[in-house]
């Protein structure tokens, strides 16, 4: 079975990617991995980071390296959180305090409805032996509630309904927002990509 890195400490990450992918991968993840170096994440976009990310990991690791960089866009705000959005409300914030940041932000300019219009975007980038084979991307529209709801998924998944659904990322299923998620959106593409891979 063949081995894929995928470039992260997050392992609600890896698990949804490990998820989606099945199980023709051997999928491990940077908590296995100490030997690889994670880089500052200087980009401006999500597809930047993710170039970072997988050219750092694929530079000391012997395989394929997969790399995600994901965010919540909120219209509203201009696109924030956007590339900062693990960071929002400070460095080593958690995903309660990145959540209620929002929230605060939201009702300080008195968004309600509509007015709450957001995506969550990923951009996907393969890498191997320190070069890019492959980028990847997906999307999804929706819009913010005024509390968290539900207790599935992680960072903003319970404040954040899907386009056609009235449930949150955290109420739904895992099995259905792996269907509908940016990140499932990008990784059929790369399902698609690896599958053709000769191996």
């Amino acid at each position: 079975m063949p081995s894929l890195l995928i470039a992260t400490k997050n392992a609600h990450k890896t698990r949804e990617i490990a998820e989606i992918l099945g199980s023709n991968w051997d999928i491990s993840d940077l908590n296995s991995h100490p030997e690889v170096v994670s880089p500052d994440e200087t980009g401006t976009t999500f597809q930047e980071n993710a170039e970072i990310k997988a050219l750092a990991a694929s530079r000391s690791f012997p395989g394929l390296v997969l790399a995600d960089d994901s965010g919540l866009e909120v219209d509203a705000l201009n696109g924030a959180p956007g590339v900062r959005s693990a960071r929002y409300a400070g460095e080593n914030a958690t995903d309660a305090e990145n959540r209620a940041q929002l929230l605060r932000e939201l009702e300080a300019i008195g968004a309600r409805g509509r007015d709450r219009s957001a995506r969550f975007r990923c951009a996907m980038v393969l890498a191997d032996e320190g070069r890019v084979i492959a980028d990847f991307a997906g999307a999804v529209e929706g819009v913010i509630v005024n509390q968290g709801k539900g207790e599935g998924g992680f960072g903003y998944d319970s404040l954040f309904v899907p386009e056609g659904h009235c449930e949150t990322f955290g109420q739904l299923p895992a099995g259905v927002k792996n269907l509908l998620s940016h990140r499932a959106r990008a990784l059929i593409r790369a399902r698609q990509f690896l599958d053709a891979v000769d191996r």
